[in-house]
């Protein structure tokens, strides 16, 4: 009977921001399917997870997919229970409300691709920075691309995997790059963020360099920071047909700005400053075609007849796409 490796994926208890963690099983005759990936368990005292007297988490499978970079491997995505087989405080899967998958998500992952011997992105001088912002979004030559073999390996990898990236693009720094994913379905959309984010920082190992997803990580210069913008409909949006029902569920944000940045990201503080296409975290706003607005009106809803879906710009390239959408799961829901 053949072997199957197993990477097992879990989000730890870090605070402010959690981190990938993973272990390889090995199974006699694997299938593919989730239902045939057995849980497993770990140390959680290891992991800011559990105590030393009371150690053991449990790992849930919760998504599957082929491990492109190894020969009859798989990537198990999983959440972690307590012992007792509850969802973990650290779980925000868990927290999403949308058994039916009416909620559609499309998350675009920004990140900082850096070298290590500098501290700074590649493309970056050691002594000092490059020329302004402004060539190097969906940039093309050697003077404004920075990492592209890195960018275009990762998204073949993604594809293998089976993961539904619709795009990348070189962002408006250089060293800072762009995924999206889309899926139907609030669950589906941060297993698959959460294996492609891991696929990346396994891939940053064989280069030899890191992922920055800090929101900021040039400080207060004159540089964008990195989101992960969550583009977000549900049957409500998408049968709207009218502006008023839009703006209805745009206004149902303006009271719970407080909530919605508590799970945005960590240092989210320093990105969201009213500068370099974001909207003050002290403002709620929204517009179409606006992306200095919180929540930004594609232009795609406005002109299909007010029905479509809206694009929150709040969220920090390090959130969790799990909480994100849980958050924005419970707000939508309050428009009837």
């Amino acid at each position: 009977m053949s072997k199957s490796k197993l990477e097992y994926i879990w989000l730890d208890g870090y605070k402010p921001t959690q981190s990938l963690r993973s272990k390889t099983k090995i199974v006699d005759g694997f299938s593919g399917k989730l239902e045939d990936a057995p849980m497993w368990s770990f140390d959680g005292s290891s992991t800011e997870q559990a105590l030393g007297g009371s150690s053991d988490c449990l790992l849930k499978p919760v998504f599957v997919c082929p491990d492109p970079a190894i020969e009859n491997g798989y990537l198990v995505m999983t959440e972690v229970l307590n012992a007792d087989g509850t969802a973990h405080v650290t779980n925000g899967r868990a927290t999403i409300d949308d058994s039916d998958d009416d909620f559609w998500f499309g998350f675009e992952q920004e990140y900082f691709l850096m070298d290590p011997e500098t501290g700074k992105p590649v493309g970056f001088p050691a002594g000092g920075y490059p020329a302004p912002q402004g060539p190097y979004y969906c940039g093309v030559g050697g003077k404004n691309v920075f990492g592209r073999e890195f960018k275009d390996e990762h998204l073949d990898l993604c594809l293998a995997a089976g993961l539904n990236v619709e795009g990348t693009n070189g962002e408006v720094a250089a060293g800072q790059w762009e995924w999206q994913i889309f899926a139907k379905g609030a669950t589906q959309a941060g297993d698959e963020v959460w294996v492609a984010r891991f696929l990346m920082e396994r891939l940053s190992e064989k280069y030899g360099l890191y992922i920055e997803y800090h929101p900021k990580p040039l400080g207060q210069l004159d540089w964008n920071g990195s989101g992960m913008h969550a583009n977000f409909s549900n049957t409500y949006l998408r049968t709207a047909g009218s502006r008023e029902k839009v703006e209805k569920v745009c206004e149902a944000f303006r009271g719970v700005v407080k909530e919605h940045i508590a799970v945005y990201g960590a240092y989210n503080d320093q990105r969201l400053t009213g500068k370099h296409e974001t909207a003050s975290i002290n403002d709620f706003s929204y517009g179409v075609s606006d992306r200095g607005a919180s929540i930004r009106i594609p232009v795609y809803t406005a002109t299909h007849g007010w029905s479509g879906y809206l694009e929150d710009r709040r969220p920090a390239s390090n959130a969790d796409p799990y909480k994100v959408a849980a958050r924005i799961i419970k707000t939508v829901k309050t428009v009837k």
